[in-house]
Parts: C-alpha cells; structure tokens; sequence
C-alpha cells in the first residue's frame, strides 16, 4: 500500500462556509476529506449543475474499487482574518433565497489567511502522481502541495490518529475515544484514541487501515 503525506500551503484567503451566524461566515480550521480529494484531482465533478445537489455517493464510490482514500487535513499553522463581502447588483430588486448556494451575497467571512499549512494523507493500492498546486474553497483558492510518500508498516493494537479523520470511513470499532468537529457536510473527530490494525507511522500515532468513503 502506498501511503503520501501532503503538506498543503495556502497561497491566496481560503474561505468555506462551516458555520453562519446570521451575516457572518466562517471557515473551520479543519479540511474535509471529500473536499481534498476533489481537489487533488482524484475525481471529478461536472464544472456546471443546473441542481445544486452534492453527488459525493456517486462520485467518490469508485475510489473504494481502486483502494484509494484521502484523509481530512489537520492544521499545522492556521491564521485568519475578517473580510467583508458585498455583491453588486444592477437589477433593482433581488430575491435573497436565505443559503441555497451556501455562497454569501453580503456580510462579514471569517477567511483562512494565506501561508497557513495543513496536511493530509493518500492512502492508495497504485502509485499516484500528485498535483502540484491544488485550488480549494468557495474562491477556488490556490494551495501548493509538497508530497511525501511513506515507508510504514503495518501493526496491530493501540494507537492515536495521526490526522483527523471521518468517522463514517473507519471500520467499526476503531475509535475509542476522539473529539467531534461539527461541519459539513459529514462531521469529522480529531485526536482520536484508536485500536485495531493500522499503518504505523512512528511516535504511537497511524492511519486505521481499511478506510472507505462511506454515506449514510
């Protein structure tokens, strides 16, 4: 199994809208594992979609056939800012449909500032060759991508997780203890106690083998 290591570093704001307190949004500092491995190119979306309805089942199913999973991006070095959003309009009237795009039209959004670092790992049966630079986010904001692949073993028992992960993916009866991060559109759990075979990493931490793209 190859396993890489990505460090992603922002080279423009990255905003998403993880929670929205009336006019204001804003970006969690955790990435979703269905947003990176759409951005890594690992599969794709059609650029236009008349219905504005996520098709993760679908789209992220055929990984699964490959072997192939991405994990959420834990934050290595996170900054953010306030910025404020106004979209002109030249009608005289506008309907606002209250977050049916999940894209704000006005307000204030708490975005991700530039050089901010994260990273994740690709779990894959095949050889990948990686993007070099990614976009991500509401702006499709771009990330430079640095990746390394692992030497790791397998091993049994014990151990911490060494990224966040989507508890929907791990087989049942990995997670013993973790903390919730609430958004969406899947909850993920970081710091997460976990036992059962994995991929050793070093230093008691690895990445649960088994991992699968999972809907409810």
């Amino acid at each position: 199994m190859h396993i890489y290591r990505c460090t992603l570093t922002l080279q423009e704001p990255l905003f998403f809208a993880t929670r929205e307190i009336g006019r204001l949004y804003e970006t969690g500092r955790y990435l979703h594992n269905y947003a990176l491995t759409y951005a890594l190119g690992l599969v794709h979306a059609p650029y236009f979609n008349a219905v504005q309805v996520p098709r993760y089942a679908d789209e992220l199913q055929p990984l699964n056939l490959q072997s192939c999973y991405v994990t959420p991006a834990n934050p290595l070095e996170v900054s953010f800012y306030l910025a404020t959003i106004k979209y002109g309009e030249e009608v005289t009237r506008t309907e606002m449909l209250p977050g049916r795009l999940n894209t704000p039209s006005f307000g204030r959004a708490k975005e991700i500032a530039p050089e901010s670092t994260f990273a994740c790992y690709v779990v894959s049966a095949a050889p990948l060759r990686l993007p070099r630079w990614v976009r991500l986010g509401k702006w499709h904001s771009k990330a430079l991508v640095d990746v390394t692949e692992l030497e790791v073993r397998e091993a049994s028992g014990d151990y911490t997780a060494a990224c966040p992960l989507n508890p929907l993916d791990v087989p049942a009866g990995a997670l013993r203890a973790f903390d919730i991060i609430s958004m969406p559109p899947a909850s993920l759990v970081a710091n997460a106690r976990c036992s059962g075979p994995h991929y050793a990493l070093g230093g008691g931490r690895g990445l649960p083998t088994g991992m699968r793209y999972t809907f409810p």
